[in-house]
């Protein structure tokens, strides 16, 4: 076992409840190896699912076992075999769980490409897993947080600002940002969770409870991690807190409470149970292939 996250007991049977029915990506595709390579040439390389990598690395570390997330065990034993082939990480961890472990040995590889800050966070970036794989396997469905742009006043990715977008759409109004990304030091209360990216806080003022809660079920529907935050809950006004799920700019904290969403919990230090509304989950590149 690897992960050192070993204080909650009990969130093992709220694990799969939404990871089981919400990866539209089978076993099998995210596992799939080129076929046989007729005799005589050279065999095919192994492919790497970046979205199914990146959701692992999110989620394992938060788990309270070791259980596989569903569909991206082939994915990651590839990226775990190549930081192995580098001295990385030990034989014992090369199992297909992306736990803190294998965090901790794929930011050591991102480090020894000359990246640092968000850029070495342990999740597998698009350039990082690219190079680590070179002559050892091949990477499909890419994923790439985009460049920094500005929406009202505040710091967000393209990626970020295109599922803001949509949610509007479902919701039928404008959400307006309280806080953006990228924005380390700015509010000792979100406690790192907006250093990186994806992550952002929608003012509610003016929103009727129902309201508030139907925006999040929007930003939730588009791939985001949602949850209306209360006064009760933190120094904080209301306010509706939501990370980008698979955003590989993410900061540590912001890996976390995402791994928390998939678990059934609610992203919060006290570990309780999701009080935000029940959908499917699911990433903003599988709601795209929905629509």
């Amino acid at each position: 076992m690897k992960t050192t996250f070993k204080t909650r007991s009990g969130t093992a049977a709220l694990a799969t409840f939404a990871v089981l029915g919400c990866l539209t990506l089978s076993a099998t595709q995210a596992s799939a190896v080129a076929p046989q390579a007729p005799s005589g040439t050279a065999a095919a390389l192994p492919v790497v699912n970046m979205e199914a990598a990146v959701l692992a690395a999110q989620i394992d570390p938060r788990r309270a076992d070791n259980t596989l997330t569903p569909g991206a065990k082939d994915s990651v034993l590839a990226v775990e075999r190549a930081l192995q082939a580098r001295n990385l990480l030990d034989a014992r961890w090369v199992d297909g769980y992306f736990g803190t472990t294998t965090i901790t040995a794929y930011a050591a590889y991102q480090r020894s490409l000359g990246y640092t800050g968000l850029a070495a966070n342990g999740l597998p970036g698009a350039s990082s897993l690219a190079a680590l794989g070179q002559n050892r396997y091949t990477v499909s469905h890419v994923l790439k947080p985009g460049s920094k742009v500005q929406r009202d006043g505040y710091v967000v990715n393209t990626r970020t600002q295109a599922m803001l977008t949509e949610a509007e759409s479902l919701l039928g109004r404008h959400l307006v940002l309280s806080q953006g990304s990228y924005n380390p030091g700015g509010d000792p209360t979100s406690a790192g969770t907006h250093d990186g990216g994806g992550a952002l806080d929608v003012n509610v003022d003016g929103m009727s409870a129902a309201t508030r809660t139907a925006a999040a079920k929007a930003l939730r529907q588009v791939g985001f991690a949602a949850w209306v935050r209360s006064p009760s809950q933190g120094n904080w006004p209301w306010h509706i807190h939501a990370v980008a799920i698979n955003d590989t700019d993410q900061a540590t904290q912001a890996q976390n409470q995402v791994g928390d969403y998939y678990l059934g919990l609610n992203g919060l230090a006290n570990h309780r149970p999701d009080d935000g509304p029940r959908i499917p989950i699911h990433t903003w590149e599988e709601y795209q292939r929905t629509r």
